[in-house]
Parts: C-alpha cells; structure tokens; sequence
C-alpha cells in the first residue's frame, strides 16, 4: 500500500536532500533508521523509515504467530510517536495524524499496514495476517537459515503534530531507543524556514538539539 500523503510531506518530495522515496530496502544498514522532520507554522511532521531488523529484530517474511504477534507490537508501539520522539512539554505538541505499515521490497504495496492514516483518537489496527508476500527465492527446508534468504523489510512511519507553542520543540529526546533495542542510531534531517540541517542521533547521546534552527 502506498500512504496518502499528508499535506505537510509535501515538503520533504521538494527538497533534495530528503527526496528518498524511490531508494532501494536494501539499501537501508541494519542498527541505523531515517527521520525527516519538517516544522510548518504550528504543525510538525515527521516520517520515520527504520529496518525490519531493527525494530523486529527480524527481515525475514513473517510465518509463525510469534513473528506475527512481534509485528503488531511494533506497529502498536509505533502507533505512540510521542512515546518515540518526546518533545518538551512546553511545546504542546499532540498526535493529529499517525500511519504505520511494514514494507517489503518485494511487494511495496503489501497489505502489511498497521495505522494508516487514523487520527490520534482511533487508530486503525488493519494488519492482515492472512496475506504473505509472495516469494521470489525459493524457501530453505531448515527454516532458521532466513538470514541467507532475508526478504529486506522496513518500518515506514508518519505522523503529524499538531503543538500550541512549536517554536519551544527545541529539542527532542529518543526514547525509540528504548523501544526498540537493536537500533543504534537514527540520522535526522531537520526543515525549517531556515533550510534543510541534518544530524544523527545515537543510542549513547539520545536527544537532538534543534535550539540553533530556531
């Protein structure tokens, strides 16, 4: 599936810098996710892409109910982006619009969607265990060799926020790391009126220092 985009993203699509979409799964380093982050007027949007592996611990196609249960878990917990990226109080910021799914780079319109485009109020738990992605390898007999025949998979997040005082979101705090203990680091790219700023945050120094863009 694909996301119906929310009005803000419009401004990651036209600067260079964050213009990812069209990237290759594979080409994502396992321990290390992406957040772009654009501030417009009172709202912030925010898009998270993080490998299978870091958030799951797994890229390999879900087949038993454990892989599946680990699944909703994440989208569940994904579901919570202040839990993940914690602004300070002050801001006043609050989840308008939230979608999660799992993405396969086998099928980029999997039906794997978690939270898709609900509000804060309703999310949408649409995760449709009945329907695999078709395979392009042939499966292993022994099924613990999936490390070999890994499917690439990745989280896709966005979220919007809406915050009464966003001039005071100056700084961000990662309890993602937290929640999802194999991520290592995530690398941030920042738009504001001033431009596009790039940063990474890791898992020894979780919080990012947007003061200087404001």
């Amino acid at each position: 599936m694909k996301f119906a985009p929310f009005f803000v993203f419009a401004a990651f699509v036209a600067t260079p810098v964050l213009g990812q979409e069209t990237r290759q799964l594979d080409a994502h380093e396992h321990g290390v996710g992406k957040l772009n982050i654009a501030f417009d007027g009172d709202q912030i949007a925010l898009e998270l892409h993080a490998p299978g592996a870091d958030i799951v611990g797994f890229e390999y196609q879900a087949t038993s109910d454990e892989d599946h249960a680990a699944i909703e878990r994440a989208l569940a917990t994904l579901a919570k982006p202040l839990d993940l990226f914690a602004f300070p109080a002050k801001a006043g910021c609050n989840a308008v619009k939230i979608a999660a799914e799992l993405e396969s780079e086998e099928d980029s319109h999997a039906d794997h969607s978690g939270h898709n485009d609900s509000d804060h109020s309703g999310h949408n738990h649409s995760y449709d265990h009945g329907k695999k992605h078709k395979k392009k390898q042939d499966d292993h007999a022994d099924h613990a060799d999936h490390t070999e025949q890994a499917d690439h998979t990745e989280f896709h997040a966005q979220y919007l926020l809406g915050c009464s005082t966003p001039q005071a979101a100056t700084k961000i705090a990662f309890p993602y790391f937290e929640a999802f203990p194999n991520a290592l680091e995530v690398e941030v790219q920042v738009i504001t009126d001033k431009g596009a700023t790039a940063f990474e945050v890791g898992r020894d120094e979780p919080l990012l220092d947007l003061s200087a863009l404001f």
